[in-house]
């Protein structure tokens, strides 16, 4: 398990950069499907951090996962 949880950083980090890629659209649609992009990475870089005991990570991850679910908000608002 522990080799398995070692190797979640890869999918995060994927997934982090595709979500900034959809962040950046013009589209809200794609937009808000980059926030929820980047709360999936938030809660994988979790995962990992705990598994690593990476408490600073973790606390990161929670802050921007905040700061991403105000970002769908926003977008919905039309800010």
């Amino acid at each position: 398990m522990s080799d398995w949880l070692d190797l979640l950083q890869w999918p995060a980090m994927v997934i982090t950069v595709l979500a900034g890629l959809l962040v950046g659209s013009k589209s809200p649609l794609r937009r808000k499907i980059g926030f929820i992009t980047f709360i999936v990475s938030n809660a994988l870089w979790i995962a990992w951090g705990w598994h690593d005991d990476a408490w600073a990570l973790i606390g990161l991850q929670l802050c921007l996962m905040v700061t991403n679910v105000r970002g769908i908000l926003k977008n919905e608002q039309g800010a």
